[in-house]
């Protein structure tokens, strides 16, 4: 069983987090939507104004398959816990529509699927249409 060890991310992770990201939208089958550069990233979650926070898990050794080690439940349970120390009365998890998988799991640490219980969808503003609404 892998040793797995979860901490807050520092900035000499942003290369590592930017590969990390890159690797997920490609398992999504969307890395065209990835155009986040190591620099915003430094600059978005390490200046003095942070937009995000970010754990990193450490994960060693890691041979062979991982799944079905109870990692997913770690994290998740360790971003419970940071959101409470923080003050934060929820948080919210994407998935896409085809990873069962993970809406499972999510089910099964009790969380609530919004799309299925109140109809709610995500949007996302972008690019050219924020430029427009902005008048820029």
């Amino acid at each position: 069983m892998a040793s797995l060890r979860i901490r807050e991310a520092k900035e000499g992770d942003c290369a590592d987090i930017l590969r990390l990201v890159r690797e997920l939208a490609e398992y999504e089958k969307l890395s065209d939507q990835v155009t986040i550069s190591e620099e915003a990233l430094r600059a978005d979650g390490f200046g003095e104004n942070p937009f995000y926070h970010c754990l990193v898990a450490e994960i060693l050794p890691a041979p062979g398959e991982l799944q079905g080690q109870g990692i997913g439940s770690k994290i998740i349970t360790k971003v419970a816990e940071v959101a409470l120390d923080k003050g934060c009365s929820q948080f919210r998890l994407a998935v896409l529509d085809w990873n069962k998988r993970a809406m499972d799991l999510y089910k099964a640490l009790g969380a609530q699927d919004l799309t299925e219980a109140e109809g709610w969808h995500s949007f996302r503003f972008e690019g050219e249409a924020m430029r427009e609404m902005a008048g820029r």
